[in-house]
């Protein structure tokens, strides 16, 4: 994915199609970890940060992810990667794709 601008974009679109999906709510705005994040059942599954989406999946996916080049690690600003947390460096069909998987994985 290039640009951030792509990144910021993305997410708007991917805001309006989970809008209405059972448990899902949208950004609240705010500041701090999780002001512009999508969840479900007030879990977060997808989140702009810096102009990067930022998904939770199971740690081992994660790490494959930055293995292969399709994510990079995100630290939310601590200096630590969370180990359950990828920033995603994907086209937009592969991001679409992960934050289904990350919705299954945290509303599962």
């Amino acid at each position: 994915m290039s640009g951030t601008e792509s990144h910021a974009a993305l997410f708007e679109s991917l805001c309006d199609e989970y809008t209405g999906v059972s448990g899902v709510t949208m950004p609240e705005g705010g500041s701090g970890f999780g002001s512009n994040a999508i969840k479900i059942n007030k879990s977060i599954f997808a989140m702009l940060v810096n102009d990067r989406l930022v998904v939770k999946l199971p740690a081992g996916r994660v790490a494959d992810l930055i293995s292969s080049g399709d994510g990079l690690p995100f630290d939310a600003g601590k200096g630590k990667p969370m180990k359950e947390w990828v920033g995603l460096t994907v086209d937009d069909d592969a991001c679409r794709v992960l934050v289904a998987e990350a919705m299954a994985f945290v509303g599962g």
